[in-house]
């Protein structure tokens, strides 16, 4: 009976979690998935049209479907390695006593903390080709240029410098998830690893590697998901960087073709969380 009644109270007490993930969550996941089969009408007071697949197949038959989606797996792609490279990198460097270490820390987390809108604003200011830091030192200082480049006005110039910002900007998550699994790694085994000659890679390989693979697993899996569909950073930085997350921007608000934009989002879905299960799958393979 006793145990019973610690049910009954377990649930009235997470009840109320339960009903906010299925109103925040559940409920635009479901309506979502319904007008992806309708044409949704701009005046919300005008019913739906059912339309079947037709959304689908007009996404799938778009030509600039496939070219954002081409430009945002290449941009995924970079930012995700790098970042992560980054992050590991920073992590093996401080997992050591030197001085100045918590300022060093300090520093690199400053840009994750930091407002996105003021970095991006901040990024906007350095790169402004009449008052910018950045083309004072081309120009005036180095000479490599008699004009100031219009970094965020080409597409080449726009997308290194979005992936730039991109991968300064998230890398200190991978730092602080790498940085704490290092910090429980047994000392011994590295010095074992001396005893019997091992260099650097080699002990970085056999043993470091091994041990974080969890969390490289897990920092490759969210850090995918959030440069996937990053949009802000993105939209706020350049027009030029055509994503797949500006192209479904674009759709929904610009074009107000809704039932194609739920569209999208499903087939997003679909790519995304293949992806992940695959990369865990291979990640945790002689787990």
């Amino acid at each position: 009976m006793n145990r019973k009644k610690e049910r009954i109270a377990g649930f009235l007490l997470i009840a109320p979690s339960i009903l906010l993930i299925l109103l925040l969550i559940g409920y635009p996941m479901v309506y979502n998935f319904i007008i992806s089969f309708h044409k949704v009408p701009v005046n919300p007071k005008k019913a739906m049209q059912a339309v079947g697949f037709a959304n689908f197949t007009k996404t799938l038959t778009d030509s600039s479907f496939y070219s954002a989606l081409g430009v945002t797996v290449f941009f995924t792609l970079l930012v995700v390695v790098l970042s992560t490279a980054a992050g590991l990198a920073a992590a093996i460097l401080l997992n050591r006593r030197f001085f100045g270490k918590k300022i060093v820390k300090a520093l690199i987390l400053l840009p994750y903390i930091v407002p996105s809108v003021s970095l991006i604003f901040a990024w906007k200011y350095m790169f402004n080709n009449t008052y910018g830091i950045v083309n004072y030192l081309y120009v005036d200082v180095l000479k490599l240029s008699e004009r100031a480049p219009l970094w965020f006005d080409r597409p080449a110039s726009a997308f290194a410098l979005v992936v730039l910002f991109s991968v300064w900007k998230f890398f200190p998550y991978a730092f602080m998830s790498f940085y704490a699994i290092l910090q429980t790694i047994d000392k011994t085994l590295y010095e074992a690893a001396d005893v019997d000659g091992a260099n650097g890679w080699q002990k970085f390989k056999v043993i470091t590697l091994q041990e974080i693979r969890p969390v490289l697993a897990t920092v490759v899996t969210l850090r995918t998901i959030w440069v996937f569909y990053m949009y802000t950073e993105i939209a706020l930085l350049s027009g030029q960087v055509k994503t797949i997350s500006v192209y479904l921007y674009e759709n929904a608000f610009s074009m107000r073709d809704m039932g194609k934009a739920a569209a999208i989002s499903i087939l997003l879905f679909a790519m995304i969380f293949s992806f992940i299960m695959l990369v865990r799958k291979k990640v945790f393979r002689y787990e």
